[in-house]
């Protein structure tokens, strides 16, 4: 039997976006709040670009980091094709969110297949029933770096309400983390990762 007290996050993206420091972030968050938590990474050729997969687990009490197919409570895709990739893991009515962006695979940059990520986006909007579509390139020029999506995502996850954090948890999570002249930009990333969850519309 699944023990419902364990909420669970499945975060998937490509090398370079900080998917790890991400789940990091959300595990930290979770244990300053005096819950159990744990992760698991798959990153296998993360630093060329390939599939970043990062488990996250949290609860009173948390027996394995790995999250059984059709069981994540939310899914983050930092990127559409991953997203679609991973989308087995998200449990009938869970919730998704997942940056509009892709990022092109190398088998596309040299023609070798038709990918497309609105063609993600339509499939994902077909198979889910609660799906949040975030700007994140609007969210990074407006930090100023590109490097902030994954902390964007943070927020827009804590906005959902579905591993029961809430701002205020990530930023003291990011502040313990992170060196003191990277705060303001990344705090700013947590706070338009959120209103893009609860602006009018964000909901598709």
């Amino acid at each position: 039997m699944i023990d419902t007290s364990v909420r669970s996050c499945l975060l998937c993206g490509v090398g370079g976006q900080g998917t790890v420091l991400a789940s990091r972030i959300i595990a930290a968050a979770a244990m300053d709040n005096g819950l159990s938590a744990k992760t698991a990474e798959t990153i296998g050729m993360a630093q060329r670009g390939g599939s970043v997969v990062s488990h996250v687990r949290v609860g009173r009490s948390v027996a394995s980091p790995m999250i059984p197919e059709g069981c994540a409570d939310v899914l983050l895709g930092f990127e559409p094709g991953e997203a679609a990739a991973n989308l087995h893991y998200l449990k009938p009515g869970g919730t998704l969110i997942v940056c509009r962006q892709e990022i092109t695979p190398v088998t596309a940059a040299l023609g070798l297949s038709g990918y497309r990520g609105e063609t993600c986006l339509d499939y994902l909007l077909e198979h889910t029933s609660k799906c949040y579509i975030i700007d994140g390139e609007e969210i990074c020029k407006a930090c100023g770096s590109p490097k902030v999506l994954n902390v964007a995502f943070v927020g827009a996850l804590c906005a959902s309400g579905e591993m029961d954090l809430i701002l205020e948890d990530a930023q003291r999570a990011i502040r313990a983390r992170m060196k003191p002249q990277l705060l303001d930009m990344n705090f700013k990333a947590l706070e338009l990762g959120a209103a893009a969850v609860m602006q009018p519309g964000g909901e598709l």
